[in-house]
This record gives structure tokens, C-alpha cells and sequence, in this order.
């Protein structure tokens, strides 16, 4: 029989606690994106800034997954059966005026 192999932890103590903490804040309603600083309500969100954060630390936490931007842990989402969803021929207006718009104007007044 084989030997089991010691599992060694794939997020540093320090790590989980960035994580704890940020979940708390978000828990309170003080947690902020960093960008927008928008107030955070996503748990998901919430242990994505905890993980960048313990980055930033220096702490040890896997490197992010190049080509999912937004995975799950649990695995590959189940892909539909290949039926895609047809876009429709309108387009949507744009809340601005375009330019040629905007020089009409000027020209009459």
C-alpha cells in the first residue's frame, strides 16, 4: 500500500486571517473596493480582497489562475449543451448625442 502524502496548507496563516478580517468588515459594512470604494456585499468580493491584500503582505497564497477571471473553488463550471443566446438585430441608443448631433446644434443657434 502506498504511503499517504502529508497535505501541507495551500493558504498561510497570515493569509486566512487577511481573509477574517476582510469578511468581518464586510460583515459591518466597512469594507470598500479599492478602485470605486464602493462598499463591498459580496462574500465572493470580500475573500478576493482579503487574498490581494495578503499578496501585497507577502504572505503565502497561490498565485491566481491566469485564464479564469472569475471561477469558482469547487471546479469548472458545467458548459450548456451548446444552444447560444442570439443577440438582437437593435442596437441600444446611446445615452450621449453624437457628434454630428452636437455641431447641428451649435451651427443653428
Amino acid at each position: 500500500m502506498a504511503a499517504k502524502k502529508k497535505a501541507r496548507r495551500k493558504y498561510s496563516k497570515g493569509a486566512s486571517k487577511k481573509v477574517a478580517e476582510a469578511m468581518h468588515e464586510r460583515k459591518r459594512g466597512k469594507l470598500r473596493s479599492g478602485g470605486s470604494g464602493k462598499k463591498v456585499t459580496s462574500k465572493k468580493q470580500a475573500i478576493a480582497i482579503g487574498l490581494s491584500e495578503a499578496r501585497r503582505a507577502g504572505k503565502k497564497v497561490p498565485k491566481k489562475k491566469s485564464g479564469a477571471s472569475g471561477s469558482s473553488s469547487s471546479g469548472a463550471k458545467k458548459k450548456s449543451s451548446g444552444a447560444k443566446k442570439k443577440s438582437s438585430g437593435a442596437k441600444k441608443k446611446s445615452s450621449t448625442r453624437s457628434k454630428s448631433t452636437r455641431s447641428k446644434k451649435k451651427s443653428s443657434s
